[in-house]
């Protein structure tokens, strides 16, 4: 049975301001995922001592890795990655829109992989998106048009998930929801699986979105003081299965 796992991982830097990117690698390690969506990662930036993340967690875990740098600022980048042991490809990796007139806004993309499970095509998307609504709902918008989740390409059994910035009352989320499920409602889950701040969870803005040829079996989120402490957030952990026949 397939496992997914999406973390902002904080660039690495836990709450007790500590860079360890072993720390986080061994969080996600823990649960043996085939997918690690990642947000918030740094690479070849001088504020944490010019590493590879996604290429040093990609190496910890044994996987390949795809990374989109949502930031460019000369050779330093910030973005987020897909992870897989499994055979991908990548189908998109590109920005999502912003508010031109708002200065300030940190920039957004998103990931696209098409991921093998033995035969069965499984289109992942991760995002991360802003924190002004506005911005959220034109990026939400942009991720159900036609680059994104309408592309024709996007065919059969499909995950979006990342960090949204956004919880289930807002707009954005239930634009989203229009087109796919929420994991967690899927599964009527009651109280739901909260993951930030990772010290005490009490809301709930990391989301996995799924379409009906999947089926979830399981969603939680580890709350020993490790994952406590190696990111602002916690990691959200959902098992699947592909419905045949869908």
């Amino acid at each position: 049975m397939p496992r997914l796992l999406t973390y902002n991982v904080h660039r690495c830097v836990g709450v007790d301001r500590k860079l360890d990117v072993a720390r986080i690698a061994a969080v996600i390690a823990e649960h043996e995922p085939d997918i690690v969506c990642l947000q918030e990662l740094d690479v070849g930036r001088a504020r944490t001592n010019g590493v590879d993340q996604a290429g040093a967690i990609a190496e910890r875990l044994s996987m390949s890795f795809r990374f989109h740098p949502a930031m460019k600022v000369e050779a330093e980048q910030y973005g987020d990655a897909i992870l897989t042991p499994h055979p991908e490809r990548l189908i998109r990796a590109a920005a999502l829109p912003t508010l031109p007139n708002l200065r300030g806004l940190e920039p957004r993309g998103a990931l696209w992989s098409a991921i093998d499970f033995d035969g069965i095509t499984l289109n992942v998307f991760n995002t991360h998106l802003g924190l002004v609504p506005r911005e959220q709902r034109m990026q939400a918008a942009a991720l159900i048009g036609s680059e994104w989740l309408g592309d024709p390409a996007c065919k059969g059994p499909t995950i979006l998930t990342g960090d949204f910035n956004a919880t289930s009352i807002t707009r954005p989320y239930h634009a989203l929801t229009k087109r796919l499920v929420d994991a967690q409602r899927q599964l009527g889950l009651k109280p739901s699986v909260k993951t930030f701040p990772s010290s005490f969870p009490a809301i709930r803005i990391d989301h996995c979105f799924v379409s009906p040829e999947i089926r979830v079996t399981g969603v939680m989120t580890p709350l020993h003081p490790l994952a406590r402490v190696a990111s602002d957030h916690l990691p959200l952990v959902i098992d699947f299965e592909f419905q045949p026949g869908v």
